[in-house]
């Protein structure tokens, strides 16, 4: 399970303002092997984690390249999985890697949605030039993808800005944080962000959650209902920031635990220019 909370303007107002401000979590099984973030693909142009898990190799959970693609993938929370359906990190890489457009590429996997246990899936086209383009498509709600209108957005384990308690409370912790932006020195900013998404109080009763996950969900509702997850072998194991200005500067900062480590974390920065 995941957890991304993002704002954008294409056109922001102040030079100081940034395009893109995204602060994400990855909630995993401890024990399944993934690489950190790095460069990678066609002349290194594609920045993200990779998972290493036999038979999903190469699939990836967020990620941007040098060319302005950006997508980011959460689960959708069902209580039973299709064992035999295809592998949800090929979505993104997929998208890094090809040349299509966001909203034409979201067109193509909503035909394929079928093939997939639930998923949401964001995809945007950052350019300088032609202005910025979020897409959203999830295969358990409408049938087409939809472009977003600027603003602030949190997506968890439902559709798309579904009010579920620890959504709301995360979306506006970072609200706040992404108020004072233009105040703060970059580093300032990425730690608050980080404060943010390694917030674990429980935002309890959520009937929402139950209703949605049944009786899968109920054994570890309580750590699962944070923003932050916290469980015996799973939970959240990377923290990510992005940051993308107005002249097209991008700051990746990733938060990563160690030797399934909850106690051991290693952070990293990668930045770039967008070259469109």
């Amino acid at each position: 399970m995941c957890i991304i909370f993002f704002k954008f303007d294409p056109r922001p107002v102040s030079k100081n303002a940034y395009r893109l401000i995204l602060a994400a979590n990855r909630d995993e099984f401890y024990h399944r092997p993934s690489k950190l973030a790095d460069f990678w693909g066609n002349n290194n142009e594609v920045l993200s984690g990779l998972d290493m898990e036999e038979g999903k190799e190469g699939g990836t959970w967020l990620g941007i390249s040098t060319r302005g693609k950006l997508a980011a993938l959460t689960n959708y929370l069902q209580p039973r999985q299709d064992r035999d359906a295809r592998g949800r990190g090929e979505l993104v890489t997929h998208f890094l890697t090809t040349d299509m457009d966001s909203l034409s590429y979201l067109k193509k996997v909503s035909a394929e949605g079928h093939l997939y246990n639930g998923f949401n899936l964001i995809a945007a086209d950052l350019s300088t030039e032609k202005g910025d383009v979020i897409c959203y498509y999830g295969n358990r709600g409408e049938p087409e993808p939809v472009v977003l209108a600027p603003g602030t957005y949190g997506l968890s384990n439902a559709l798309l800005e579904t009010p579920w308690r620890k959504l709301c409370f995360g979306k506006q912790l970072f609200l706040e944080a992404v108020e004072r932006s233009q105040a703060l020195p970059k580093d300032v900013l990425i730690a608050e962000l980080l404060d943010v998404l390694n917030n674990d109080e429980a935002q309890l009763p959520d009937p929402a959650i139950e209703d949605q996950g049944r009786e899968y969900v109920q054994p570890f509702l309580s750590k699962y209902a944070a923003v932050c997850v916290r469980c015996p072998g799973y939970g959240t194991r990377t923290n990510t920031v992005i940051l993308v200005d107005t002249d097209g500067h991008v700051t990746f900062t990733e938060r990563s635990m160690l030797d399934k480590d909850p106690s051991c974390w290693e952070t990293s920065t990668h930045e770039f220019k967008l070259q469109s």
